[in-house]
């Protein structure tokens, strides 16, 4: 038993003797693979973040450089100087007369008082609930501008038909007769004219929002505030012409006739109680 071992010993290690001086120089026997060898290496990522050189990707989001001053601040003030020139010729094409249509709405029929005064508030419903959008999307959108910038041409082009019609429809109803009441007062003969051109120049705010610059938004902002103010000044002029007569204020033009015969009907109730007190 021991005999054969040693003999199998013997045999293996001439074999391996054998082998090796039959081998070609240079040749070795292949290793075998190992865990290191055989799993694939991770590509190495170049970006270097101590490094100055620009990074070179496809996931990098390139932010446009801000407009120079003179278009973010140069543009909306052309657009205000173009209402205002647009007022001053208004003023010299149409100077202001005193000696103009002498109209008083209060001899007008009960119907046209009644449809007058429920038309005016009406209008004024509509400018509510159109400033209300305004408070839903900035739920929606950082700000107006982010709003105005989002939409496309041709819905913009749609806000632009619709607000310049509707704009235009509600001054007219309720300027024209706010201003022939008044026609007797100098200053209120700028009301209509400066709430009509700061809501065309808000609607005209709005493309220079969506293509030139979001400082644009600060003219919306202040022309919506001023024919927001405007149209708030014509409606209780008006509602307080039409549904309140007993109401007197120092700009009516029939103040004193107004005052003599509310004094008369006072002296007349007086009369009345002591008759039957």
């Amino acid at each position: 038993m021991l005999t054969n071992t040693l003999l199998r010993c013997l045999f293996a290690l001439m074999a391996t003797l054998v082998l090796t001086l039959h081998s070609p120089p240079g040749v070795t026997a292949p290793a075998e693979p190992t865990a290191a060898t055989t799993q694939p290496t991770a590509p190495q990522d170049p970006f270097d973040f101590f490094s100055d050189k620009p990074v070179d990707s496809a996931e990098v989001v390139k932010v446009p450089e801000p407009n120079p001053a003179w278009i973010r601040i140069g543009g909306p003030a052309g657009l205000v100087s173009l209402g205002v020139l647009l007022l001053l010729l208004t003023k010299w094409l149409i100077p202001f007369e005193r000696h103009t249509v002498d109209i008083n709405l209060r001899n007008f029929p009960p119907a046209a008082k009644r449809g007058m005064a429920i038309a005016v508030v009406l209008f004024g419903f509509a400018f509510v609930f159109g400033a209300s959008q305004i408070y839903y999307q900035l739920q929606f959108f950082d700000s107006s501008a982010d709003y105005i910038a989002s939409m496309s041409v041709g819905k913009l082009i749609v806000m632009t038909h619709a607000h310049l019609f509707g704009f235009t429809t509600a001054f007219f109803i309720v300027g024209i007769p706010f201003s022939m009441q008044f026609n007797h007062i100098r200053l209120y003969q700028w009301i209509f004219p400066i709430g009509l051109t700061a809501a065309l120049i808000d609607v005209v705010s709005w493309w220079g929002i969506k293509f030139v610059d979001h400082s644009f938004e600060v003219v919306s902002m202040v022309c919506a505030m001023l024919f927001s103010a405007s149209y708030l000044w014509m409606l209780i002029g008006l509602v307080r012409t039409l549904a309140f007569p007993e109401v007197i204020w120092a700009s009516d033009k029939d103040k004193s006739i107004r005052e003599a015969a509310l004094k008369k009907k006072e002296e007349a109730r007086k009369e009345f109680r002591k008759f039957f007190s």
